[in-house]
């Protein structure tokens, strides 16, 4: 069984852009052969910035044979059904069979395809892969038709098995494919031929290419983790970088280099994220003084000189960035502590947010009448509440921001701390636009999270009140983030709020500032897409669905603290085994009294009276019930749902019991109708707990 090597050989591919065209690679090439009938053991893709590769192991050396039968018109069918037939299975007529069917006589054709060998399905397969290759972006060169992202300058193709390897025979737009490849473009220059997947890969780093990604960005790291480490510094860890800058060398040379003085001063985030987005330079910091001190950039090549020349072309660049960095971050601050943000804030005031909703000021101004309404119930202080809303949102009038609109919130922290701003207020700042992400860090200073609701809230009751809704997979205004972030801010912070009650200021103020007209409710709507949200995160934690719907159809289902309570109360007790029993019980008490009911048309829920139990079993029920409502009302009103449900899980061996020694439907109606109204005590006390007519099984 023949290995197949693959190597498309260009110009520099882009970073981002290598993972997924080696996937894509793989995925074509494979699935293409498969469905041609040739089967492998394994394969492997890799990218270099240069060239794509795929390697497949224990391919089929041809495809099989293949015999098929296939049943046709009948032998009397007009003469244009059979034209068709034989059109179809490339056959004349006298190589058909006549059999005897149900119908009378039916033509059957047998078809037969002999194997193909292994090269000619892969070459086919080749070609039209790279003919219709996905690429985000591509381009024409020359006086070709081939778009291809960067000029393709040679396709290595070979299988190679014991007796050695072959060429696949294969020509694209004038290239044929080969068993020849090239090395690194200054250190390797020159081609070689290779034998086979091991041989490709060794000879590649012997002369300087690393074929791995992973193996590239590691080495990325050691190094420059361990030349940091020589010099009591630490590098910040920035995975998204590691992965791109691995992708912009085959042969990484890791060097660290000097931040001038003059900028040493600069706070930590702008020299991280100016170094990383102009120069895609990775921070050193002193974890000692947390300032960013050094930097560390990859090269593709080695040096006489150690790469002096290198960085101190880095250097100079990078001086000029950060001189700029330097000039916004100046300019900031005298806005910032001689004018108080004042400049920023009047300038909010000519950026609309939307139409219909107004300009960021007025949006400003509704998040900081709201966060000082909710923040008592946060135990935030109001005022600070109402100040922090007011210049949260300053900074993304800052010159700094426009430049790294990524930084927002992080230099708003910056400029209220200058400004003279409590810390409380400054932080909120910068954690009021969190959490962006089912991952990201929740806030919990009490004035970040009264902001934080406040400016996802108004976003939501807003766009509910001018009918922008999501729909489908569309949510242009991230709303389903936005009550994702509400939901983590309540839940993680152990908070108890009225979502109904707490997002009726804001509506108000929707409707007056923006004048709408008509019906200016929204909050039914508006809870059902939180419930909505709730169970996508519910159902991520590992809560299912009915256990979810069970504890949502109960009283208080706008408090989500309270009703996730409920929720993990309810599914840890349907593990035990009382209470899968239980909710068994409950289930057929429900289905008999639902049967009874209608059937008589009547309602079995008058008290049900101990003196007529006749049974032992049934006298036992009426004494457990007492006992378990006894204890179940006070735990609900103490929002002790384990307790009670601990409880009611005592209920599952007297309901049995009841059911095995007890006829319910007896002939006896005044009995019957007592066992009935007894059911529905049963029924009321389960439900007391949560809705178990929405749990499966």
């Amino acid at each position: 069984m023949p290995d197949l090597l693959i190597e498309l050989f260009s110009e520099e591919i882009p970073a981002r852009m290598q993972t997924r065209a080696a996937e894509d690679l793989k995925k074509l090439m494979t699935d293409g052969m498969v469905e041609a009938g040739l089967t492998y053991s394994s394969a492997h893709a890799f990218s270099t910035p240069r060239r794509l590769v795929l390697a497949v192991e224990g391919l089929l050396a041809e495809s099989p044979a293949l015999r098929e039968e296939r049943k046709g018109p009948r032998v009397d069918a007009p003469e244009k059904a059979l034209e068709g037939f034989l059109r179809a299975t490339g056959l004349t007529k006298d190589q058909l069979e006549a059999r005897d069917d149900k119908k009378g006589q039916v033509w059957f054709a047998t078809i037969s395809k002999p194997g193909r060998p292994a090269a000619e399905i892969v070459g086919e397969q080749l070609e039209k892969t790279i003919r219709n290759f996905p690429w985000p972006k591509s381009m024409r060169w020359g006086a070709g038709s081939l778009r291809w992202v960067r000029p393709l300058h040679s396709i290595l193709c070979i299988l190679s098995d014991e007796g050695g390897a072959s060429v696949v025979p294969l020509e694209v737009e004038g290239i044929k494919a080969g068993d020849t490849t090239e090395g690194h473009r200054f250190m390797g220059p020159g081609r070689f031929s290779v034998t086979g997947f091991d041989d490709f890969e060794t000879q590649l780093k012997a002369r300087h290419v690393v074929l791995r990604a992973e193996e590239r960005a590691e080495h990325i790291w050691q190094d420059a983790s361990n030349m940091a480490f020589a010099q009591g510094l630490e590098v910040v860890e920035d995975k998204g970088l590691l992965r791109e800058v691995a992708g912009l060398v085959e042969w990484p040379v890791v060097l660290m280099g000097e931040i001038g003085a003059a900028f040493l001063e600069l706070p930590p985030e702008v020299l991280q994220t100016s170094m990383k987005e102009h120069q895609k330079f990775f921070s050193v910091r002193n974890p000692k003084t947390g300032r960013i001190e050094k930097f560390v950039t990859v090269a593709n090549v080695e040096t006489a000189d150690q790469g002096a020349t290198i960085l101190a072309g880095n250097q100079k660049v990078l001086s000029a960035r950060l001189a700029d960095a330097k000039f916004f971050w100046e300019n900031d601050l005298r806005v910032a502590t001689g004018e108080k943000m004042a400049p920023w804030l009047d300038k909010l005031g000519n950026v609309t947010f939307h139409a219909k909703l107004g300009s960021q000021a007025e949006r400003i101004a509704r998040i900081a009448a709201l966060a000082r309404q909710i923040a008592p119930a946060l135990g935030a202080d109001p005022d600070q509440a109402e100040a922090a809303a007011q210049i949260a949102k300053a900074d993304l009038a800052s010159e700094m921001v426009y430049e790294f609109p990524e930084l927002q919130g992080i230099m708003g922290k910056y400029y209220a701390q200058r400004a003279g701003h409590p810390e409380a207020v400054a932080n909120a700042a910068e954690a009021h636009w969190q959490p962006l992400g089912p991952s990201d860090d929740v806030p919990t200073e009490p004035v970040s999270v009264a902001v934080a609701l406040a400016d996802k809230i108004d976003t939501l009751t807003g766009f509910w009140a001018i009918d922008e809704k999501p729909t489908g997979s569309k949510d242009p205004y991230a709303l389903r983030r936005a009550a994702l972030g509400v939901i983590r801010l309540i839940l993680q912070n152990g908070l108890r709020l009225k979502l109904v009650e707490g997002w009726k200021p804001a509506v108000v103020m929707h409707v007056v500032q923006a004048k709408l007209s008509g019906d200016t409710s929204v909050s039914s709507d508006l809870l059902s897409f939180f419930h909505d949200r709730l169970k996508v995160h519910l159902r991520d934690a590992g809560l299912g669905h009915d256990v979810i719907d069970a504890s949502l159809a109960m009283p208080g289902n706008d408090d989500l603290t309270l009703l996730v309570k409920r929720a993990e109360a309810l599914a840890a007790f349907l593990k035990t085994e009382d209470g899968t029993n239980l909710v068994q019980g409950f289930k057929r008490a429900n289905n008999i009294l639902t049967q009874a009911e209608e059937k008589d048309g009547v309602e079995y829920s008058y008290g049900p009276d101990a003196k007529l139990a006749e049974e032992d079993s049934e006298k036992a029920l009426f004494a457990a019930l007492d006992q378990a409502e006894a204890q179940i009302k006070p735990a609900m009103e103490a929002e002790d749902f384990a307790a009670a449900m601990t409880q009611m899980a005592s209920l599952r061996a007297p309901i049995d019991a009841f059911f095995e020694a007890v006829q319910i439907n007896t002939e006896n109606q005044i009995i019957r109708r007592n066992r009935l109204n007894l059911l529905h005590r049963i029924r009321q006390i389960c439900l007391s707990v949560a809705d178990l007519n929405r749990l499966e099984g």
